[in-house]
């Protein structure tokens, strides 16, 4: 294959993906199994960025009358000829996205609701001119898409009613029962929330969906995404033949996400195959039913830019693509228990949980138990098995949603630095003076109360604990923190200049592997202050009165000790 060949970065049309030549990795085996293990209707619930919408415009392009059947040659279906026969083409198809319906206020939201269903209803302009609809049916379809200056103008109940009648009219025109595909369902619902009208938008989608999904006769299937399973009786109240198949399903478990067998093709694809090992610490870990599963949306991004430079390391695209939300209400909410099973999640450890898997979003800031299911239906967590009662075993998946949680657990920590200025200035004042007792004692007591972000099984906890004191020094304006700066004959760890012009403190830090190689380690941090000269870089500044900090942690203890390396010019 040309290694120039694109890739679909921010494509979620199939058409244009089979058009115009982008690599495609073939999920078209899950129209063959929704075909023979289908319900009236179909609600999958998977993470943002695992190919929901991709997935939707491929079975719209699939069924959908007057579809370019050549898109779909050479793929997994079209070894199914009797199938493609039967389907292929043979349906009028509703599809909507109802992912970027939004508004300050429920009526805007309403509004931008109205707009997504009168352009899908545009598509069908032929119908002013069937044969078999009345005047009344024309008059009702006009309804749906007329604009009065600039704005349609469809009320709440033309509204409530549109996905249903525009299914009947459908199915009068072509005397074929109808697919109706809606995307994103839930995303209305998670945003009302936010703006405070979930009640007003509740009841909208669940009119909608009741007269399109539930007495239905012109309906033949339907399928819907979301990433929350919301609970049936707020939104499906009384559908029948309604199938949820949800991330810990065996169904489908494969068709959403990259398996490894189609990562390890991508990659050879591009002759990258060394890059596996990094793909997969990074982007791999999510557990569908049965399968293993990779984050397509970070593989394709990431083989993207390594297609061009082979050196392109790594990086989260998940942060550059959320605002992560629901890490941070999590950490914001999260207790001294909660706070220390996050800390062992970071560390790469399971944390046993009994989960709700049917949530509404105004229960979810219930209870911290609730936000741990969303976590888990959004991807932020994953599940490795279950214990004999019944609790699943929750890992974070990947070191991607790892920098994630350490992302927001930073800036908690900056936020907790600034809610409790009192105590960081007694802090300030007992470093400036070189009040070691003073010092450590502050340091035990903030580290007891925050969160570890260092993996136990990656050398980085020195990084953390070098991390969390600079983070303390440097929410004071007053002084200059510079870390790892080159000083005497190495680099120190920690130079701050003080407000006061003549003083400055250097910081060596030291992790002892056991509580009682503290004294020990805090001993070797000061030896390698005075050996390697890291007080020359003060003196140079003409900054005389300089402490030195010899300071070592294990786990959330730490010892501190202290000594002036120069006294005061008289």
């Amino acid at each position: 294959m040309n290694k120039n060949l694109m890739l679909p970065v921010g494509y979620e049309n199939f058409a244009d993906i089979r058009q115009q030549g982008f690599y495609y990795v073939d999920k078209t085996a899950l129209i063959e199994q929704l075909l023979s293990n289908k319900g009236m209707v179909n609600l999958f619930t998977r993470p943002r960025r695992f190919g929901k919408t991709l997935t939707m415009s491929m079975l719209r392009y699939f069924f959908e009358i007057g579809t370019d059947a050549k898109l779909f040659d050479g793929l997994y279906i079209a070894k199914n000829q009797k199938l493609c026969e039967a389907y292929l083409g043979k349906y009028p198809v509703i599809s909507i996205s109802i992912k970027d319906v939004d508004g300050f206020t429920f009526d805007k939201a309403m509004y931008s609701l109205v707009e997504v269903i009168a352009n899908e209803a545009g598509r069908f302009l032929y119908l002013l001119d069937s044969d078999k609809l009345t005047a009344a049916d024309k008059d009702q379809y006009r309804a749906m898409i007329s604009v009065r200056d600039g704005l349609y103008t469809m009320d709440a109940k033309i509204l409530e009613s549109s996905l249903k009648k525009l299914s009947e009219l459908l199915y009068k025109h072509y005397e074929k029962k109808v697919i109706i595909l809606i995307d994103e369902y839930d995303v209305p619902l998670s945003k009302a929330f936010n703006n405070g009208y979930y009640k007003e938008m509740v009841g909208l989608i669940r009119a909608l969906f009741g007269k399109a999904l539930k007495t239905n006769d012109a309906l033949f299937m339907a399928v819907l995404t979301g990433c929350l399973r919301i609970s049936k009786e707020s939104i499906f109240t009384g559908l029948n033949n309604f199938k949820v198949l949800s991330i810990l399903d065996n169904s489908f478990d494969e068709q959403f996400g990259f398996t490894e067998p189609e990562v390890k093709e991508l990659l050879a694809a591009y002759k990258l195959e060394e890059k596996l090992p990094e793909i997969k610490e990074w982007y791999d870990g999510y557990r569908f039913g049965s399968a293993d599963i990779y984050c397509p949306w970070d593989v394709i991004n990431h083989v993207d830019r390594l297609r061009v430079n082979s050196a392109s390391r790594a990086q989260s695209y998940w942060i550059n693509t959320s605002s992560n939300e629901l890490v941070k209400r999590f950490i914001d909410k999260a207790d001294k228990t909660t706070r220390d099973e996050i800390e062992q999640l970071v560390a790469g450890e399971a944390i046993e949980k009994n989960l709700r898997l049917e949530l509404t979003y105004d229960e979810i800031d219930n209870s911290i138990n609730n936000l741990w299911s969303v976590l888990f239906t959004t991807g932020y967590l994953t599940q490795t098995g279950m214990t004999d009662d019944g609790a699943y075993k929750l890992v974070i998946p990947n070191r991607e949603i790892r920098e994630v949680y350490k992302l927001q657990i930073q800036e908690w920590f900056k936020q907790k630095l600034k809610a409790g200025r009192e105590q960081i200035a007694s802090f300030w004042q007992a470093f400036a003076e070189g009040d070691a007792e003073a010092v450590e004692k502050q340091l035990n007591k903030m580290l007891s109360n925050t969160i570890s972000i260092f993996d136990t099984k990656e050398p980085s906890a020195e990084r953390f604990y070098h991390a969390f004191l600079a983070g303390i020094l440097t929410s004071n304006a007053e002084w200059g923190v510079l870390s790892n700066r080159e000083a005497g004959n190495g680099f120190a760890d920690i130079i701050v200049t003080l407000d006061d012009p003549d003083a400055g403190v250097v910081v060596e830090i030291k992790k002892a592997d056991r509580l009682a190689e503290l004294d020990g380690a805090c001993q070797r941090a000061l030896a390698q202050i005075h050996d390697r000269g890291y007080g020359d870089y003060l003196a140079n500044e003409g900054r005389e009165d300089v402490l030195a900090y010899g300071i070592a942690f294990w786990k959330k203890r730490c010892k501190v000790v202290c000594e002036r390396l120069k006294q005061k010019k008289s």
